[in-house]
């Protein structure tokens, strides 16, 4: 795996989209948008994306029930 694959400018992705997008979904690795030479965005596939969504809503979840368990076992 190489990084630098990874990382396009934001000119590149302007006028490359299907590329990037292509890219992204082959290699279901995220590409990182840099505008001015700083990371300001994430390009992710769909599939990516919606698993994070789940993994944090899980995560949230736990976090939660943490805190009652916390809050109930006082003593």
């Amino acid at each position: 795996m190489n990084i630098k694959q990874d990382i396009r400018p934001i000119s590149y992705i302007k006028s490359h989209t299907a590329d990037a997008l292509k890219q992204v979904n082959e290699s279901k690795r995220p590409i990182y948008i840099t505008q001015n030479g700083i990371a300001k965005a994430v390009l992710v596939d769909s599939e990516s994306y919606e698993s994070m969504q789940k993994a944090l809503g899980i995560l949230k979840l736990l976090a939660l029930g943490e805190k009652d368990y916390i809050y109930y076992n006082k003593d």
